[in-house]
């Protein structure tokens, strides 16, 4: 693959498209290699929802072979559409809303950016909750009667005392997001490999308690027979394929910084499904034994952590639970969706503003309710949004390398009356296609007779708005020149 990369040296900052936070990373400034990424994997997939997923399969009735082939092969999935996506960040320097803007338009790229910001946002109150109910049992611990205050009145389903420490943890998080990105890399240098040797430490317990490897290996698959496995199976890997999808779309707000299209696929390549089969090994063997040990296959963290009866044990392991919600939290679910929410109103929006309006929806999206049962994390949080996110995939992935053979013009991406502004600012096929996409991948949810199709929702979604698109496009019979004016080619 030729190594092209493009800065724009023309002067946009008076178009209503662009901003600093939004604006094309200069070629000095990109600066990540193979390592950065292998270590920026690591930390985002080194959090408590890696556990959970693959602690909910257990609880689904797989054994632990069964569980771990279906999140390997899931992450091996989402992987090319990740290394797609990719591209572009590293060879432009642009990010997941401004590349959007080539397939949706200059203003229907809003339309892919909300709809990918408010699945962040989403993930960003699922850790908001771990981490708040981390935080809960800790200062339990420490100021008795706490866990019982208001008796039984509740917030939203919340208890009192789950509400106040559920928003103390979102006020740390709105604090560190505010102090800027220097704060946060500073931050995820240490957390990662702390979370990591605190999950080790959980991973030995479990095992003693268990006496060895030998019983969890011969626990056998509660699902009987083929049939049984597959209606488990088959929504399963879309879930997993769906807890990345989200980073499949807005990879280019980390390539953006890449020194070469080479670096930042050997880092992916290497941390995302290593690391991702590393931990949630862990918390496959951590569910496994808690079904022998307890006689109920426990998926929550916070639920085998609050086993512990050794105080020194129980504040470690739930002080790795807080730093764990707080690392991925701060990484992977603020930095892109606060790009998002900035690319809507670029003039009146900044990266911080962005960050405090994915906090408050976040809250409003009320995740202990997605967290209450494994069959609703799995089938309805993961299933629903991977049909979305898929069709949103489809598109931006046929513009950018089959139309556009991954030709594109920088200074036009700010331009509001530029290529991509198509009518009005909306390219109507890719919309089109994307209503057409998510409406074939969720009919499942609206009518029962076809829930099946539901259970492969992200295909489903990805391949009709793929076709769609590839017909019926804009831009097949323009021919793209190599020579963009304005930019400087490395």
């Amino acid at each position: 693959m030729k190594e092209e990369m493009y800065e724009l040296n023309e002067n946009m900052s008076s178009s209503s498209l662009y901003n600093e936070d939004l604006a094309p990373t200069k070629l000095k400034e990109r600066t990540w290699n193979t390592y950065n990424y292998t270590a920026l994997w690591v930390g985002m997939a080194h959090c408590v929802p890696t556990y959970t997923m693959a602690g909910s399969l257990i609880a689904l009735g797989m054994n632990w072979l069964q569980a771990l082939f279906t999140i390997t092969l899931g992450n091996l999935i989402v992987l090319i559409p990740m290394l797609l996506n990719s591209h572009p960040g590293a060879k432009y320097g642009i990010s997941f809303p401004v590349f959007a803007r080539a397939s949706f338009g200059t203003k229907g790229a809003n339309i892919a950016a909300v709809l990918r910001a408010v699945v962040a946002c989403g993930w960003f109150g699922i850790n908001t909750f771990i981490g708040g109910s981390a935080l809960n049992v800790l200062v339990s611990a420490l100021i008795p009667g706490f866990k019982n205050i208001g008796g039984n009145f509740q917030i939203a389903g919340l208890s009192l005392s789950a509400g106040i420490t559920f928003m103390i943890f979102w006020a740390i998080e709105m604090l560190v997001i505010y102090r800027g990105m220097e704060v946060i890399k500073k931050f995820e240098n240490w957390a990662a490999p702390l979370v990591m040797i605190l999950a080790f430490i959980l991973l030995a317990w479990i095992i003693t308690a268990a006496n060895g490897f030998g019983p969890l290996l011969n626990e056998p698959s509660k699902l009987t027979g083929t049939g049984q496995f597959m209606k488990v199976f088959i929504p399963s890997l879309t879930g997993t394929i769906g807890f990345w999808a989200t980073l499949s779309l807005n990879i280019p707000d980390f390539t953006r910084f890449a020194k070469s299209q080479k670096q930042q696929m050997k880092g992916q390549a290497i941390g995302l499904p290593l690391t991702m089969t590393i931990f949630s090994t862990m918390g496959i063997i951590i569910t496994s034994a808690t079904a022998i040990v307890y006689g109920k296959a426990m998926w929550d963290p916070v639920d085998v952590v609050s086993k512990f009866t050794n105080p020194i044990a129980l504040f470690i392991g739930f002080f790795g639970i807080v730093v764990a919600s707080l690392s991925v939290n701060i990484a992977a679910n603020t930095v892109s969706p606060a790009y998002d929410f900035s690319n809507c109103c670029p003039k009146y929006i900044s990266f911080k503003t962005g960050g405090l309006i994915t906090g408050i929806i976040g809250i409003l999206i009320m995740p202990w309710k997605l967290l209450a049962d494994p069959s609703g994390y799995i089938f309805t949080w993961l299933g629903t949004y991977s049909g979305i996110l898929g069709s949103i995939a489809a598109i931006i992935i046929c513009d950018y390398w089959v139309c556009r053979k991954t030709n594109l013009k920088l200074r036009d991406l700010y331009d509001p009356t530029g290529e991509y502004s198509y009518k009005n600012g909306f390219n109507k096929v890719a919309i089109a296609a994307l209503v057409i996409g998510v409406f074939g991948a969720l009919i499942g949810k609206i009518v029962p007779s076809l829930s099946g199709i539901s259970d492969y929702s992200w295909f489903v979604g990805f391949a009709l708005s793929f076709v769609i698109y590839a017909i019926f496009n804009p831009v097949k019979n323009i021919e793209i020149s190599n020579e963009i004016p304005g930019e400087k080619v490395m």
